[in-house]
């Protein structure tokens, strides 16, 4: 493995964690380089489940470096708080674990900021976790965010704290909700910061490092390519670039010294919130729901389930130049006696072979579907490529094709023994 990006093909959900922690072995140092605690990574280590929000997937693995990098926006008692669940189940956090002083702060008055525009969009609203992601984002673009780098400074944090929380309460005030507590909110940073100092440095600067003794980096991808903020289905999206770039902005290693990108996906597809699902199927999600799958790790909110989607996946590969694929879930149609796949939509009468630029255009998408046969077996024990039923290996020949790019892993279950290299 070389420097590697991992991005989610789809609209986030794919199975990254499972896929960043299977290549963790290959790598010497994961980084999360964009998004924040909305994201939710899950990983089954034998009868152990972790689901991951801030902290790579890598940390599982002893031996790798994970660093949080400076596209991240942090929350930092939430942060604290990851940390001392995965200590109190063993799991090392020391020299092994970097946090970029660059990095923005999440702060309550973001969360509440997150809840009252949500609020304010009624039936149109976007589904956010509530977490504060998109306000805080809000605050690194308009210059007067906090930063991971300020809390080291207590005296010069108090300041700039009271300034923002001040601007804030005043909004939550007009808006009818209840401001949130300086006093509050400077202690829990603060108390938070002490734990945090020993892993905040100039991340950049010891990437460059690691990339010059040849280390191998993987670049640990949050969400999905369509909840990009500006390539996804727009305004239904998160707050960062989601996509490959994105990796090299929230990391500060240049683009030229990227080797190679994976795109997950699953072998259909899903989303949380709002916005459009042109292959929606409630045939589906029912299917999928009754078997305990497609709930989300950070919400636990039941995810909207369709067909997979070659429309998306084609534009989604236009975007991030996939080189690889991993397809996941695929024991998910197990039992489906066909599968159906999206080929293109219409739309007034036009066949769109790529998705429409206006949010209320999607919604009006009919999708033209071509029919596959299904298996009807169990490949939750397939261990290698032969193992799998032929109808499967045709659906997933039929996927990599379509898209022109190399099927190399596929996985058939969340342990790490249910993954097939090709």
């Amino acid at each position: 493995m070389s420097n590697t990006i991992l991005v989610g093909a789809q609209w986030g959900d794919e199975g990254k964690g499972k896929i960043i922690d299977y290549l963790t072995e290959e790598a010497d140092v994961v980084v999360r380089s964009q998004g924040g605690n909305n994201a939710g990574h899950t990983i089954i280590l034998g009868e152990e489940k972790y689901v991951l929000h801030l902290i790579p997937s890598g940390i599982l693995r002893p031996g790798k470096t994970c660093v949080i990098g400076n596209g991240v926006v942090v929350d930092p008692v939430a942060l604290v708080g990851e940390i001392s669940a995965l200590r109190e189940r063993g799991i090392a956090i020391n020299k092994n674990f970097l946090l970029s002083e660059s990095a923005h702060l999440v702060m309550p008055y973001h969360r509440e900021l997150d809840e009252l525009r949500e609020m304010k969009k009624g039936k149109k609203k976007i589904g956010t976790t509530k977490r504060g992601i998109g306000p805080a984002y809000g605050d690194k673009v308009a210059r007067v965010g906090l930063r991971v780098g300020d809390l080291l400074d207590p005296d010069s944090f108090r300041q700039k704290l009271a300034a923002r929380v001040k601007e804030n309460n005043a909004l939550l005030k007009e808006a009818g909700m209840k401001p949130v507590s300086l006093k509050e909110v400077t202690e829990s940073c603060l108390e938070a910061a002490e734990v945090l100092r020993p892993f905040v440095t100039n991340t950049v600067a010891w990437l460059h490092t690691a990339a010059e003794k040849k280390k191998k980096i993987l670049f640990e991808g949050a969400q999905g390519t369509f909840l990009d903020i500006d390539h996804g289905s727009y305004p239904f999206v998160t707050s960062s670039n989601t996509t490959a770039g994105g990796a090299s902005t929230g990391s500060g290693i240049p683009p030229h010294r990227m080797d190679s990108v994976i795109g997950v996906m699953k072998a259909y597809t899903t989303r949380v919130g709002g916005g459009a699902l042109p292959t929606e199927c409630p045939e589906l999600s029912d299917a999928l729901h009754k078997k305990g799958r497609e709930f989300g790790a950070t919400t636990g909110r039941a995810r909207r389930c369709g067909w997979l989607d070659l429309v998306t996946l084609k534009y989604a590969n236009m975007i991030n130049g996939f080189d690889d694929l991993a397809i996941t879930n695929l024991d998910g149609l197990d039992d489906a006696p066909k599968i159906k796949v999206c080929t293109g939509y219409k739309l007034d009468g036009k066949t769109l072979k790529l998705p429409p630029f206006n949010s209320a255009d999607w919604d009006r998408c009919v999708p033209s579907y071509t029919t596959m046969p299904g298996w009807m077996t169990s490949t939750e024990s397939a261990t290698k490529w032969e193992d799998l039923p032929a109808a499967a290996r045709a659906y997933v020949e039929f996927i990599g094709k379509s898209l022109n790019a190399n099927v190399s892993i596929v996985s058939v279950g969340p342990a790490r023994s249910q993954t097939i290299r090709l």
